[in-house]
């Protein structure tokens, strides 16, 4: 594969996934408000979208990752700008890689921020749980110092590993 035809591949590849991100941008942002609403149907749905996309994205990932295994370059952060630098030699490419990763970065920012949230939901549940049953909904065990995690109260150890 000679230079211009390696940079128009890995530019069909930025621009896939310059939209599969930005799709997945404005589903992560729909996600957070259905996690507000508590609309269970909507969330599968948002839930089963995103998914989509996070293989979609995979699958651009391995073929920019064998783009460069065949021009001998490795598959890392390095190998990529090596093979950029190959066959963009004027850099024509670097902005959208670079709006790729700030993409990627506001993604990983609001999927953070909705685990966040689903984080909190199931430890009010799982307070709710406790409420309702009496007791608590995990079981504690002991450590290696003979007491368990969560009350530091001293205990007798059973056995060591």
């Amino acid at each position: 594969m000679d230079r211009g035809v390696c940079r128009d591949h890995l530019a069909t590849l930025l621009r896939e996934e310059s939209e599969f991100l930005a799709q997945l941008e404005e589903l992560l942002a729909r996600e957070s408000r259905v996690l507000e609403t508590s609309d269970i149907p909507t969330l599968e749905a948002t839930t089963r979208a995103r998914q989509e996309r996070m293989g979609a994205l995979a699958r651009i990932e391995e073929q920019r990752r064998s783009l460069c295994a065949l021009h001998g370059f490795s598959a890392d952060r390095a190998g990529l700008e090596g093979l950029m630098t190959w066959c963009d030699g004027e850099g024509k490419l670097l902005s959208r890689l670079r709006e790729c990763a700030e993409r990627a970065v506001r993604c990983r920012d609001l999927n953070d921020r909705n685990g966040v949230v689903v984080a909190r939901r199931l430890k009010r549940v799982e307070g709710m749980l406790d409420a309702l049953t009496g007791r608590p909904t995990r079981s504690d065990t002991y450590g290696p110092k003979g007491y368990t995690a969560s009350n530091g109260r001293p205990g007798r150890v059973l056995g060591a590993a």
